[in-house]
């Protein structure tokens, strides 16, 4: 939450100059507040393991958020039962009327197909398309960061020689983006994907971008210019054993893969990962919320647009 101060206090240049988040008295006087609705794309199997991760990230904010999950219509979940979503998701066609101040599109298992062969591809790109009249800002994670900058941007992905799996050293390229603020100089983020978007294709693209980087497992954080959506490639609200779950999983199905990169403590399966990712979440996950949902939102939702 901001701090409010007098107007004219010396201290408002140099807080301002610092990045710490501080609002006017005249501002607070005419500032009005009310709940935000935030909207969860749940396009994962495991739809109850997810949302519990997202909602953990979520929670971390002092602000009043209402959520609600979305799930395709054109796609039969086999990892998630039926009362489940019955009772909780609701479809497009069910919210399509409605406007949210943000909305999250969560990745989705289906890296090793072109875009146009997912069988939801049709019904997520009238979604991309409603959102941006109906949502002010969306954070996209994973794959289905890359299926935005796809249908938004025509930015393809590429299949990697191998596994992107482990937890990564990243650093901001813009340390005055307010998404960066708090993070330190480097930040641990976890990857798992096949696939990938690449530098020089984004910055082909003026509207876009790279906020945060990494050199060992590339592309990060990427931002359009209005900060209206976000990109990102990795995996902030991942638990401590979820890398190990996939490890171990793709080990039984006798699937080619290595160790998770700087995961488990001397490289030893038997030993139990330690957490270094989790502050890095919470971190960016508030910041979306508090300055690019919360400040910038109209105050009366049906404004946005």
């Amino acid at each position: 939450m901001p701090i409010k101060i007098a107007n004219e206090l010396p201290a408002y240049k140099t807080l301002e100059n610092e990045n710490i988040f501080i609002m006017t008295e005249d501002r607070a006087l005419t500032q009005d507040i009310r709940p935000l609705k935030i909207i969860i794309l749940n396009l994962m199997p495991t739809k109850i393991e997810t949302e519990t991760q997202i909602l953990r990230l979520l929670s971390n904010s002092p602000l009043q958020v209402d959520v609600e999950l979305l799930q395709v219509k054109s796609h039969k979940s086999k990892n998630t039962s039926q009362e489940h979503l019955l009772k909780f998701y609701n479809t497009f066609d069910e919210i399509k009327m409605n406007k949210y101040d943000g909305m999250i599109v969560t990745g989705a298992p289906v890296e090793h197909m072109p875009f146009e062969e997912v069988d939801y591809w049709e019904e997520l790109c009238e979604i991309f398309e409603w959102s941006k009249k109906n949502v002010y800002s969306t954070f996209h994670i994973c794959w289905g960061a890359q299926a935005a900058l796809y249908y938004h941007y025509g930015i393809p992905k590429y299949d990697l020689d191998e596994k992107m799996f482990g937890i990564y050293p990243h650093r901001s390229l813009d340390s005055l983006h307010p998404l960066m603020r708090g993070l330190d100089d480097v930040f641990y983020v976890p990857q798992s994907r096949h696939t990938e978007i690449r530098r020089n294709d984004i910055a082909l693209v003026k509207d876009l971008q790279i906020i945060s980087y990494s050199e060992m497992s590339g592309v990060h954080l990427v931002s359009d210019m209005e900060c209206r959506n976000f990109f990102s490639t990795g995996h902030s609200e991942y638990d401590r054993d979820t890398l190990a779950r996939e490890y171990f999983r793709d080990l039984d199905k006798g699937l080619p893969i290595k160790i998770p990169y700087n995961y488990f403590p001397e490289d030893n399966p038997k030993n139990t990962p330690v957490i270094t990712w989790r502050q890095t979440g919470n971190i960016i996950f508030t910041n979306w919320l508090n300055y690019f949902v919360y400040q910038r939102t109209p105050y009366d939702i049906n404004n946005i647009g």
